[in-house]
């Protein structure tokens, strides 16, 4: 079994990648959504926690989060929320595919691949590629053709509170500079 190493950093501020399981895309589905933000909430309240930025696609999703000053564990979370959304999400309706050996020894559902990846931000400039990359996902990977248009996402709070404008990254042909994880690439949006 492989070895993670994970940076734990008391009121670290953490960029993470959680996905379905065969990227299934399930997490669009009303009861899903519902279940995420009732896990989320409930997570909260005994592990507290901020969410910086937030993207939801229909087979993964991107956050950051910054946990408080004395806290150093993620990892806690996670599973709590995923847990919940497996039991109260009603997906039983959606999923197409069955447990493998491994997963129902475990007693592990379907919805959600077992691990997720995690990144430390380490300065004001890793934020803003990571919160940058969030928002710009849904085009990425062609589900709309300009940011504003992604419901899903913390983009419109960003927008409202002045961060971006509501152009932002797809009208008049603009050129965006996006990072993914650290690794430059220019690419031309319209």
């Amino acid at each position: 079994m492989p070895s993670y190493r994970r940076e734990y950093v008391p009121g670290g501020t953490y960029f993470f990648t959680v996905n379905t399981y065969r990227r299934q895309p399930l997490l669009l589905k009303d009861g899903i959504r519902r279940a995420l933000r009732e896990g989320i909430s409930l997570a909260r309240q005994s592990y507290p926690f901020d969410i910086e930025a937030w993207i939801l696609l229909p087979d993964h999703l991107h956050c950051i989060w910054r946990l408080p000053e004395n806290d150093r564990d993620f990892s806690i979370r996670w599973p709590l929320i995923k847990r919940h959304v497996t039991k109260h999400g009603g997906m039983e309706q959606y999923l197409a595919i069955r447990a493998s050996q491994s997963r129902e020894h475990r007693n592990e559902g379907v919805l959600w691949q077992r691990r997720f990846w995690e990144h430390r931000i380490r300065d004001e400039a890793d934020y803003r590629r990571h919160v940058d990359y969030i928002h710009w996902n849904p085009v990425k990977h062609g589900y709309v053709k300009r940011v504003k248009d992604w419901p899903y996402s913390t983009f419109h709070r960003y927008v409202a509170q002045g961060v971006y404008p509501e152009d932002w990254a797809g009208m008049n042909d603009a050129t965006v500079e996006a990072r993914e994880f650290g690794e430059p690439a220019i690419l031309e949006v319209g």
